[in-house]
């Protein structure tokens, strides 16, 4: 098991020098208004793992405007059975942020997957289903981002590829055909592997939906998946080496077309995962919005249990104000579940109301103006 035992803030958004001490390995609840930074600490949990976090934004959008310090996250981690600490920060040197682990720099972000993985519901994710592909490919990512550090990696290459291959293909002068050839061939090269890997986690992430009991599947239904794309469907009935070529073969085809409109036509930079509530046979942006965030839910759980199940400990879930438009009931299967993951929670809620069930069950903190208390209950 893996999770935060102390969290330290300095000129991160809205706090200057904040810190939660003594948390606890289950459920953690942030309360308080609407605006008062509850949402900001769990995008601080959220950068002690790779990418941008929880709200996609970059480096300097994070800074404390009081001051031109930059900001800094550190956090003491409890991985299994061992303490590390993890820091990160702004770098104005660099416009980045830069990882440390037991105060030593690190090589990359992804060397935090060592010690930790983050995964988050916001409500800005209410609409995935029923958003453009893009949104859904992402979150797909990101859950396999937590299995395989190499895959965000994977992305990352295919779409400097396919930058590289643009700005060659409309330049004022003819691309040399021997460049665009190597470019299309690692294009093709790392579409398949990331390809091959969306189609791998979907099937895994299928099974651990499918063990869920009676009792979670009434609250949150099963979802049925699939990896939806050109080269995801050419490789369930080709070889690998024969989709490249075949892949190769087509972005030497649409070169003219790419010239004009810029990407390419085809691609894992199109991808789809495609949701169906099982039970309905219906397509989750058909169904009504609490079915979606049920169904969303139930994908949250799933990922939980096959995580614990593969790499014995469940990632860090970021709940944000997940609880406000479920019934009582729904409410109270999810924290069962929560608790039964065994891993570390973080919820935020504006009324305490909604965490009566878990009052002797979580840790409460109650946020107000950028200040952090710690109370025994809600």
């Amino acid at each position: 098991m893996s999770y935060l035992t102390q969290l330290s803030l300095q000129n991160f958004r809205c706090y200057t020098h904040n810190r939660l001490s003594a948390l606890q390995g289950g459920l953690i609840v942030l309360w308080g208004e609407n605006g008062a930074g509850k949402t900001n600490i769990l995008e601080a949990v959220s950068l002690l793992s790779p990418g941008r976090g929880l709200r996609g934004a970059k480096a300097i959008e994070m800074q404390n405007n009081t001051t031109s310090q930059p900001w800094g996250v550190s956090a003491g981690i409890h991985h299994q059975g061992v303490d590390v600490t993890l820091g990160t920060g702004f770098n104005p040197q660099s416009g980045r942020r830069h990882v440390r682990i037991n105060g030593v720099d690190a090589k990359s972000q992804n060397a935090m997957l060592d010690y930790t993985a983050c995964l988050w519901l916001t409500p800005q994710m209410d609409r995935l289903f029923t958003d453009g592909t893009s949104a859904r490919r992402k979150f797909l990512d990101r859950l396999i981002f937590t299995f395989d550090a190499g895959h965000s990696g994977r992305v990352t290459r295919f779409e400097n590829a396919m930058r590289q291959r643009s700005k060659l293909l409309q330049g004022e002068e003819r691309a040399e055909p021997v460049w665009l050839d190597s470019l299309e061939a690692q294009m093709a090269e790392t579409a398949v592997a990331i390809a091959a890997a969306r189609l791998d986690f979907v099937y895994r992430l299928q099974q651990s939906i499918n063990i869920a009991d009676d009792v979670e599947d009434n609250f949150f239904p099963k979802a049925q998946l699939a990896a939806q794309g050109t080269i995801e469907e050419l490789l369930q009935n080709t070889p690998a080496l024969e989709v490249e070529k075949l892949y190769c073969y087509q972005l030497k085809e649409s070169r003219p077309r790419d010239a004009l409109n810029g990407g390419a036509v085809t691609g894992v930079h199109k991808s789809d995962m495609a949701v169906t509530y099982a039970a309905k046979n219906m397509q989750a942006s058909q169904c009504s919005t609490g079915e979606q965030k049920a169904l969303l839910i139930g994908l949250i759980l799933a990922h939980g249990r096959m995580m614990r199940a593969e790499r014995g400990m469940p990632p860090i879930l970021l709940l944000d104000e997940v609880a406000a438009h479920l019934d009582e009931d729904r409410r109270a299967a999810l924290f069962d579940r929560l608790i039964s993951m065994g891993g570390q929670v973080w919820m935020t809620g504006t009324d305490p109301v909604l965490f009566e069930a878990i009052k002797n069950k979580a840790q409460f903190f109650h946020i107000t103006n950028a200040q952090i208390e710690e109370r025994k209950t809600a």
